[in-house]
């Protein structure tokens, strides 16, 4: 898919013409969900909105994302703002807008429904493009959640799929958007980075509360943002049933934050397209306040480099404190909808004494206690989890949490019990966060067994079977019961088990 705001033209008055038109043009926001609606609001406070154009999907209201009474204390000029955003005069009538208008009248285009109509809209759109003669206008999402294809049963990164997609992100809390006097930053990314600092531009000049940056990682950032929807639902976990033991937080917290980012290193080894991302730029990417153009590390291992992770998207701030931001109960005002989410979950693990029979339970708890499940991309992408981490090569060690998580739910009976003793009990979880972030040692000999022409590979395999000889010899002589010993092993060491086995 092309999607750059310029033709291939070499003509410097056609180009110098192009940038002065997107220097005044329009942006757009398709599918008005919450926070589409609640950024609206902003720009009409901040600059009455004269650039940002609104269109909901079919047969959805306008403002009907907002809560029941959230209009009743809003400035009647702001909505009337609004309002005329969403709509246009036609005949003498107004009308609302629609995903053909923004495509005629804007010069970058959002497409912010979530992962069950993201990947439809953006057919629609690129067909619309082409109709109408305007493949110069740049499309983007804001999904935070996986893809998944029902034919092929394959669940991924849509921006991966479309590499060109730019992709639009910011910590927000819905309210906040709503206060002339709060303001938060985002992330404007494209894998081109002319193409992801005009946008950023763009972005930015819809309301001076809203500070928007340029970044080139699209598929990291889409991939942080769907882990993060996940690890918030943790948090939220955590912070409600572990709230007499505030010791937990700061070392759940850190670690939920760092394997987000870990994660979307991996997933930035798996371009095709990495190397082109640094070399191949029409100007440096420092020019986009990257520190530097790439920041690498490297884990050695008998003088070898066994793995190298681009941590370059680390340095997009608003990506890093989306993450951290969902996952904090804020001093006013609701968390998160995920975070909420993971409240739910422990006070019904509370009340229940165990985790839920099944995500189908999960979502009815959520809905009990007013959350709907379609805004709950954290369970969503929770559903394709065990595709992800195989799609993506995603290591164990950098993701025990939401792997923790996932087994809660979705585990048999057995397993369910082993993670309710690691999640409710402190020392236990404690000790898991400790230890689940060790690389596990079976992809040691899994790779070893792929290279038995390699003589220390070899060596390594032999060892491992005199060594388990030796203990089936001593076992054989013991009258230690196997189930007392399994019973003996603490929960956390049982967790990790599992999920090794099963992952």
């Amino acid at each position: 898919m092309n999607n750059s705001f310029f033709t291939k033209s070499l003509n410097p008055e056609l180009i110098q013409s192009r940038i002065k038109a997107l220097e005044n043009g329009n942006v757009g926001f398709y599918s008005v969900g919450l926070y589409p609606a609640s950024l609206a609001y902003n720009c009409a406070m901040q600059s009455a909105g004269v650039s940002l154009l609104l269109a909901p999907r079919p047969e959805r209201e306008l403002l009907g994302a907002f809560p029941e009474g959230s209009l009743d204390g809003m400035d009647e000029a702001h909505v009337a703002s609004v309002i005329k955003m969403g709509t246009h005069v036609k005949a003498g009538v107004r009308v609302t807008n629609t995903l053909a208008d923004l495509i005629e009248r804007c010069e970058l285009v959002v497409l912010s429904a979530n992962s069950n109509h993201v990947e439809l809209d953006l057919e629609e759109a690129c067909r619309l493009r082409e109709e109408m003669k305007r493949e110069q206008v740049v499309l983007a999402c804001l999904a935070g959640s996986f893809s998944h294809n029902q034919i092929n049963n394959e669940s991924y990164v849509l921006c991966e799929k479309q590499p060109n997609l730019a992709f639009f992100s910011g910590f927000h809390r819905h309210g906040a958007l709503r206060n002339p006097f709060d303001s938060f930053t985002a992330n404007f990314c494209h894998p081109n980075a002319l193409t992801a600092m005009l946008g950023a531009r763009m972005l930015d000049r819809l309301s001076p509360n809203i500070q928007v940056s340029s970044g080139v990682h699209n598929i990291e950032g889409q991939y942080i943002k769907a882990a993060k929807n996940m690890a918030s639902i943790f948090a939220g976990f955590g912070y409600t049933y572990h709230h007499d033991n505030p010791g937990v937080l700061p070392t759940l917290l850190t670690l939920l934050l760092d394997q987000c980012l870990d994660q979307a290193a991996t997933v930035s080894m798996c371009r095709n397209d990495r190397h082109g991302l640094y070399n191949q730029q029409p100007f440096s990417l420092t020019e986009l306040g990257y520190g530097v153009q790439r920041i690498e590390a490297a884990l050695a291992r008998d003088g070898e480099m066994e793995k190298v992770r681009d941590h370059t998207f680390a340095q997009l701030t608003a990506m890093v404190a989306d993450v951290r931001g969902s996952m904090m109960l804020p001093v006013c005002g609701k968390p998160t909808r995920n975070f909420q989410a993971g409240q739910v979950l422990a006070k019904k693990m509370k009340e229940e004494e165990r985790c839920p029979h099944q995500m189908e339970e999960l979502e009815e708890w959520c809905e009990s206690d007013g959350l709907q499940k379609g805004g709950l991309e954290g369970l969503k992408s929770l559903r394709y989890w065990p595709q992800i981490v195989r799609n993506y090569s995603i290591p164990l060690n950098d993701s025990s949490m939401v792997n923790l998580l996932y087994m809660s739910i979705y585990g048999n009976q057995s397993s369910k019990g082993v993670a309710y003793s690691v999640m409710t009990e402190s020392r236990e979880l404690t000790n898991y966060c400790q230890e689940s972030v060790r690389p596990t040692h079976s992809r040691r000999y899994a790779e070893a067994l792929q290279n038995l022409d390699n003589s220390e590979a070899m060596d390594l395999i032999v060892n491992a079977v005199i060594a388990d000889n030796g203990r089936r010899a001593i076992r054989d002589d013991s009258l230690l019961n196997d189930s007392e010993a399994v019973d003996k092993t603490p929960a956390y060491l049982r967790a990790m088990n599992v999920i090794e086995t099963s992952l």
